[in-house]
């Protein structure tokens, strides 16, 4: 008796895939709301009302209404415009965060798993770096480098290097052992060929994974250093600047603080489930047991 045994088509894969994701109803609500924030900071100039920079003092301090949708703040600048702009320049920064963190820890972790000589160098240096609590190391960074948004994505890419390259680095490790990549080393392949070829194509995964949540890290970080007055300037328009400026006027505007606020709470806590569900996805433990 000759059983079917033939293997499921790509397609069919895709589609099965597709199928387990969109049963993830938070993961799809998250993409949904991601989705939005990116268009609505993509568009801030056509979707906003009112100059975010424009000065109204007559107009301070005004409450939500049909003229002011989340209200003016305590120069009379419209909320909403400012709110939209803040969008742009927190997912901006955030972005720039994640690719350069990404490509510096990517480096780092390939490197100390493939050439042995600088393991040590490479894993000490990094454990250094966490030794400090993240937000006093990119404190001091900024302090050291200058305020300004440059700087902010410089210092925070520092900050998140080190998680990516120790991530990296574990499962680089446990790939050079497969047999696929002893072979190409046994034929002649060199050092370019294998970590290009081997390494990086089954390292997708936990990168993808990683970046997601640290992209969340970063747009909380720098609303934290911009809440504080050491990050982007406070003439920029970004989430924390808005909760900074809101501070003094919390008790008789309290929209100014809890606009913003819940902005960046929701578009964190989305992040943090896109990531989650890509985990899920993308992990064939998890994905077993399923």
């Amino acid at each position: 008796m000759v059983t079917d045994t033939a293997q499921p088509s790509r397609r069919e894969r895709y589609a099965k895939e597709l199928k387990r994701l969109t049963r993830n109803r938070l993961m799809m609500a998250s993409v949904a709301f991601l989705l939005l924030v990116f268009l609505a900071a993509v568009l801030a100039e056509p979707l906003s009302p009112y100059d975010p920079s424009k000065l109204n003092v007559r107009n301070r301090l005004q409450p939500p209404g049909a003229e002011h949708l989340l209200g003016t703040d305590g120069f009379g600048r419209d909320v909403l415009s400012r709110l939209l702009f803040g969008a742009r320049l927190s997912l901006t920064a955030g972005g720039l965060v994640v690719t350069l963190s990404v490509i510096c820890g990517v480096m780092a972790g390939v490197a100390a798993a493939y050439f042995k000589r600088v393991d040590g160098l490479i894993m000490r240096a990094i454990d250094a770096m966490m030794a400090f609590p993240e937000i006093l190391l990119a404190i001091a960074l900024i302090a050291a480098l200058g305020a300004s948004l440059a700087n902010v994505v410089i210092s925070l890419a520092i900050v998140y290097t080190p998680r990516i390259a120790r991530i990296v680095r574990a499962s680089a490790l446990v790939v050079a052992e497969q047999q696929f990549v002893e072979a190409a080393s046994g034929l002649g392949a060199g050092a370019p060929r294998i970590i290009f070829r081997h390494l990086l194509p089954n390292l997708l995964s936990p990168i993808i994974v990683q970046g997601t949540f640290i992209f969340a890290y970063a747009i909380l970080a720098e609303s934290s250093l911009s809440f504080l007055g050491v990050g982007v300037p406070p003439e920029l328009a970004t989430w924390g600047n808005m909760i900074n400026e809101g501070r003094p006027f919390f008790t008789q505007a309290d929209w100014l603080m809890l606009v913003p606020g819940i902005a960046i709470v929701l578009t964190v806590l989305a992040l943090q489930a896109v990531g989650d569900g890509v985990r899920d996805l993308l992990d064939p433990r998890l994905r077993s047991i399923r």
